[in-house]
């Protein structure tokens, strides 16, 4: 486990592109190919995700599952189902919570040392932008507190209303 202090920030990036150990999908339950994020990670790793998928699917809301990068930079993609928006009443913060703590416990399984998180659950999900990332950001900086060989996380931005969202949320460049 490492004893310096993990690096998070957040950036405008393409996560299909980014030097790290594992990218996290912002996935359905049936771990199917979708349309934004999901969309793109299917096409940038290519065809042997889908048959990995089926091996792993279903994932319950609040969890993730893991996968090979095939084609991409990162080693892994951890598939991190989130909630859909129901209005807050539905436990949709813990399912979300839950969706991060899950993948960051899957990256450390498996020797991960750098994560790129999307915002999960934002896009077709419906998730408010600005609660979204507070539960990202608040659980990714309670996972890395504790034991973890995990040394840094990136929160890849689609656009800059996200990467604001995130720099509201206090986390820097």
């Amino acid at each position: 486990m490492s004893s310096t202090v993990p690096e998070i920030n957040a950036r405008v990036a393409d996560i299909t592109t980014l030097d790290v150990d594992a990218i996290v999908n912002a996935a359905n339950e049936g771990l199917r190919a979708g349309g934004g994020v999901c969309g793109a990670i299917f096409r940038a790793a290519g065809p042997g995700l889908e048959d990995a998928c089926r091996k792993v699917a279903p994932c319950p809301t609040g969890q993730a599952r893991i996968t090979p990068g095939f084609a991409l930079p990162a080693k892994f993609i951890i598939h991190a189902v989130g909630p859909i928006w129901n209005g807050g009443s539905k436990s949709e913060p813990e399912l979300l919570a839950g969706a991060y703590g899950s993948a960051l416990d899957l990256a450390d399984q498996n020797g991960c040392r750098s994560v790129a998180f999307p915002a999960i659950s934002t896009g077709i999900y419906g998730y408010p932008l600005q609660a979204a990332t507070e539960i990202a950001v608040d659980t990714v900086r309670g996972y890395l507190a504790g034991k973890t060989g995990i040394t840094r996380v990136v929160f890849a931005c689609f656009g800059q209303d996200v990467l604001a969202a995130y720099r509201a949320a206090g986390i820097g460049a």
